[in-house]
């Protein structure tokens, strides 16, 4: 019996044994397989990736061509650039045109003097002019706003002489004092001249001290106030100096103001003597004032020339050239101005206002009208220069229209709005 179970177990076991290595060949055989096919399979696949890399690489040719097609296209856009950038015009609307105040004018030539260019002063003659001075002695205070060039009418109050806590006391009350004393003294006198009582020679005396006390006294009571003594104007023009500062203690006498009726003015230029030669063909001159940059031409104001000498002084380098002029306008006088006095005339000459010109790193430049819109940048030579208008030695000719005022308009036209003449949208 237990032989039987032995050989019973004996027999599963063996069976067990030969399940497990027929289950071992089979797992060998799968994993072979399957490594295999696997690798295979991969192998075939990169295969296939390669070719589809392949195909790519095709696509990304054809891309290039395609790029290439866009750097056609780029070559046309920067031709287009180049286009643009190579056209000067300018557009400018006429409605912005004229709302920016631009005027434009034909050129046309014409007579232009030659210029000598210096420097002068305007001043008053000598007639014109009169001084208001202190009328007693006092502390100065200017009455209102008094400024040099302002207009005044003859007994205008100018300056204000306070006498208060003074040493010497009140002028007024001293005036009035004296006056009273010398009326009386004089009156006294009279009555005894008649009598021989006193000689005509004392009695004389009298009355020259009563009628020198009475100007005196009469003259600083016109004019007082309880803010002090003023001192008015002593005839109709125009304040030229301001002698005297506020606060200052003047005497009596002390010039205060001096103004001047401005019926006539002189310009006085020094031109250097080398232009001596040249001086007798002189006809007019413009000048130009620091205080509002304006040029005044003599013709206007109805100029004409005095005189010029050989030299300003003993040692001066410089010709004294004079010239006289109806007060027009507001010239200041005492002022020193800018002089361009004309000497021989040049005919056929292209000439521009300053209005006409831009400046660009000591380049002049002006704006030539191309068409109703259109304008271009011109660039031009200077020659003569009278102070209202520039002699043009190139860059224009007769018959081109220029823009004469609201040149800078255009300029900041060209940096902002600047297209190219014909777009592809024409």
């Amino acid at each position: 019996m237990k032989k039987v179970i032995f050989m019973g177990v004996l027999g599963l076991f063996l069976l067990g044994s030969c399940n497990s290595k027929s289950g071992d060949s089979h797992e060998g055989h799968n994993h072979e397989t399957e490594e295999h096919n696997h690798e295979g399979h991969d192998h075939e696949h990169e295969g296939h990736d390669h070719k589809h890399e392949g195909h790519d690489h095709e696509h990304e040719g054809h891309d290039h061509k395609h790029e290439g097609h866009d750097h056609e296209h780029e070559g046309h856009d920067h031709e287009h650039e180049n286009h643009a950038g190579g056209s000067d015009e300018i557009i400018l609307p006429p409605a912005k045109a004229q709302a920016a105040g631009v005027v434009v004018s034909t050129v046309e030539p014409g007579t232009f003097h030659q210029v000598i260019k210096t420097s002068g002063q305007v001043m008053a003659a000598q007639g014109d002019e009169s001084v208001a001075v202190a009328t007693v002695a006092g502390v100065v205070s200017f009455k209102g706003k008094v400024i040099e060039g302002m207009s005044v009418s003859k007994g205008t109050p100018l300056v204000i002489l306070s006498s208060k806590n003074m040493a010497d006391g009140d002028p007024v009350q001293k005036a009035r004092i004296a006056y009273e004393v010398s009326k009386k003294e004089y009156e006294r006198m009279k009555a005894l001249v008649g009598n021989k009582i006193v000689s005509e020679k004392e009695f004389a005396q009298a009355e020259q001290i009563y009628e020198n006390a009475r100007i005196s006294y009469e003259a600083v009571a016109k004019n007082h106030s309880a803010s002090g003594q003023a001192v008015v104007s002593p005839i109709s023009g125009y304040v030229k100096n301001l002698l005297v500062k506020e606060g200052d203690y003047v005497s009596i006498g002390q010039p205060l103001v001096s103004v001047t009726q401005n019926r006539k003015l002189f310009l006085r230029a020094d031109v250097s003597e080398k232009y001596y030669p040249y001086l007798n063909s002189i006809g007019s001159a413009n000048f130009c004032t620091p205080y509002n940059n304006k040029v005044y031409t003599l013709k206007e104001l109805g100029g004409r020339m005095l005189s010029y000498g050989k030299a300003s002084g003993e040692n001066g380098y410089y010709v004294p050239v004079t010239f006289e002029f109806d007060n027009k306008g507001d010239v200041i006088p005492g002022s020193f101005v800018e002089v361009f006095l004309l000497s021989s005339p040049m005919e056929n000459v292209l000439s521009l206002p300053h209005s006409a010109l831009t400046e660009e790193q000591g380049s002049f430049f002006v704006y030539l009208q191309l068409d109703e819109e259109g304008y271009k940048k011109q660039l031009v030579t200077l020659g003569a220069d009278n102070g209202e208008s520039v002699q043009i030695l190139s860059g224009i000719k007769a018959g081109n229209r220029v823009v004469t005022q609201g040149a800078y308009q255009v300029k900041l036209a060209s940096a902002t709005n600047a297209i190219p003449a014909h777009s592809h949208e024409h």
